[in-house]
């Protein structure tokens, strides 16, 4: 014979309990009310669905059978039932009719074991535990007093399950549990488990608050500060936010510009004075006031003085120099920096790089060098965005802010080294750089505006030819031999002593060397095609004789045995002789 079936949303019913219940649903007073008139048992089911079930798998295929004791209808409609449970069943052959539920049940025996210690020991471990959480979760412990003491079993179950709001799956398996101690142990588990993450929350909470208060406190003491400031009329802030406003409206920022600039500030004054974000927005809008909008370095170019320094600062290399000359000179015809970017290639050691110096000192313009050896990133010339965190502009808009001026001699350094990786292609970038027709409006991801690159004069240096055929297309390159023998007796004798006197604290006059003696350091102790490893050598002799002179700098003259002497003692002291630097291409 089957049983009827009443759904029970979120409602699991122990046995051996008494049970009101409210019922408006019509299905659901029309099953109860069958049920009572058939003088039938009622079976109290869970339900997985929100709403009235309305097929077989919408109930769980366990429940609680019970008698029904009283139905009371109200003047709505609805019904009061009081059921009282028996025992826990298994449900098959569950089927629907008209919306009522029926089934054949499985009683489910349970345990005499009621009355165990075991069992009322866990009873008392689960009591504690409550009592413990309660300061946690603000349990109404007078209510869980009476329960321990007074209710029985079945009921302190149905209690404390309701109290810590166990979910219906693992009311179910406690329900079927066929023993009154393994339904403890898993009501136990559920308490123990609720208690710690209680106070992990609570914890959590506690560190939250505490920042809370941390944060309210500064607040109120930085808008009390803010206050007194006011009446005293030092109200700083207020003066720093008018003050960048002035200075937007002064500065010589294109109109495009400006105007983006005054939308930020005024997004930055209605912001809060604890908000990062205004933070950010004031450094944007410094980084936009440092820029040499209309800032150039003003002089006359004279070829006559452009050709004395060039001359003055390196030897030989005649054709190079009058190439350079050569585009001095359209410059100053032209007034700009049209033509060609001028790319130097050559080994290391030949003099690209304060070729550059020079010719920067001969336009009256500020020298700014960027080393492009290992470059990968493409934010390293376009910058980072501001949503990211540490973002600030790229190499190139920071060359022209610290040169505070729009015009400056930019050199890019060892173009032929630079990588590519998942980071993007710096390459493509620098073609924008390079080519004067895009480079008037270039735009940097951190500012976000267009900056006119066409007065800046790019350089660049290489070693090699190793670069792409666009690169190259927009530099003209001139390549810079090495230097003969005869070029480099001239320059250690018009530069490199010098320069090694200076740097080991002798006094020039008091160094008596001939051609014949720095010959003999090209030959035996270099081998490369630039000068830099001469000059070394030259530096360790005048290290090496003030060494043996006790730090005096006396007259001496270094013949070329007195060279082989110093160098030999300099090599035996476990110092390798560094030669072939650099191959002439």
């Amino acid at each position: 014979m089957k049983e009827y079936i009443l759904p029970c949303r979120d409602l699991v019913v122990h046995p051996e309990m008494t049970v009101p219940i409210y019922i408006d649903n019509p299905v659901s007073i029309n099953a109860i009310e069958t049920a009572a008139n058939t003088r039938q048992r009622i079976i109290l089911a869970p339900q997985h669905s929100n709403s009235y079930p309305s097929v077989a798998d919408d109930i769980y295929e366990y429940g609680t059978i019970g008698e029904i004791a009283q139905i009371l209808r109200m003047p709505d409609g609805a019904i009061h039932a009081i059921v009282r449970t028996t025992c826990v069943v298994k449900m098959t052959e569950i089927s629907v009719s008209d919306g009522i539920f029926s089934a054949r049940i499985t009683e489910i025996p349970m345990a005499k074991d009621i009355d165990d210690e075991r069992t009322i020991q866990l009873r008392e471990k689960i009591f504690e535990t409550m009592q413990a959480m309660s300061a946690f979760r603000k349990f109404k412990l007078d209510k869980l007093r009476n329960v321990i003491q007074n209710y029985p079993m079945p009921a302190f179950i149905d209690s404390v399950m309701q109290t810590i709001e166990i979910d219906t799956d693992t009311a179910i398996k406690i329900l079927i549990v066929p023993s009154w101690y393994d339904k403890m142990v898993l009501l136990f588990e559920q308490v123990r488990l609720m208690y710690e993450t209680s106070k992990v929350e609570e914890n959590i909470n506690r560190r939250i608050s505490m920042q809370m208060e941390q944060g309210r406190r500064e607040a109120i003491l930085q808008e009390k500060m803010r206050a007194i400031q006011k009446e005293m009329g030092e109200d700083d802030e207020e003066a720093d936010t008018a003050s960048m406003r002035k200075k937007i409206e002064k500065s010589s920022m294109p109109d495009e510009v400006k105007e983006k600039a005054l939308g930020e500030w005024k997004r930055m004054r209605n912001m809060s004075p604890m908000s990062n974000e205004g933070g950010l927005i004031k450094t944007y809008l410094d980084e936009l006031l440092a820029m040499p909008w209309e800032k150039s370095d003003k002089s006359e170019i004279d070829l006559g003085t452009a050709r004395n320094i060039l001359d003055s600062e390196h030897s030989g290399m005649r054709q190079v120099k009058e190439r350079i000359l050569e585009h001095i000179a359209v410059m100053k015809k032209t007034g700009s920096n049209r033509g060609s970017i001028l790319c130097f290639v050559g080994a290391p050691g030949v003099g690209k790089t304060s070729l550059c110096k020079s010719i920067a000192a001969a336009l009256g313009r500020k020298y700014h060098r960027i080393s492009l050896g290992g470059v990968s990133d493409e934010a390293h010339f376009r910058g980072h965005r501001k949503t990211y965190i540490g973002s600030q502009p790229g190499r190139i808009m920071d060359a022209l802010k610290r040169a505070k001026a729009n015009n400056p001699v930019i050199v890019l350094d060892e173009i032929d080294k630079m990588g590519r990786d998942w980071r993007g292609d710096p390459e493509s970038a620098l073609l924008e750089v390079l080519d004067p027709e895009q480079n008037k409006a270039f735009r940097d991801h951190y500012l976000e505006v267009d900056f006119d690159l066409s007065n800046v004069l790019f350089i660049a240096t290489a070693n090699t030819l190793n670069m792409s055929s666009a690169l190259k297309d927009r530099m003209e390159i001139i390549e810079i031999p090495g230097y003969s023998e005869d070029e480099k007796v001239q320059i250690a004798r018009e530069h490199l002593i010098a320069r090694a006197a200076n740097d080991t604290g002798w006094n020039v006059d008091n160094i008596k060397i001939d051609d014949n003696a720095i010959r003999h350091i090209i030959r035996k102790y270099t081998a490369e095609s630039g000068v830099r490893q001469l000059q070394r050598e030259i530096a360790a002799i005048l290290r090496r004789r003030l060494l043996e002179n006790n730090g005096e700098d006396t007259p001496t003259e270094f013949t070329v045995q007195k060279i082989d002497d110093l160098l030999s003692l300099q090599q035996s002291a476990g110092f390798s002789k560094r030669i072939g630097f650099g191959v002439n291409i």
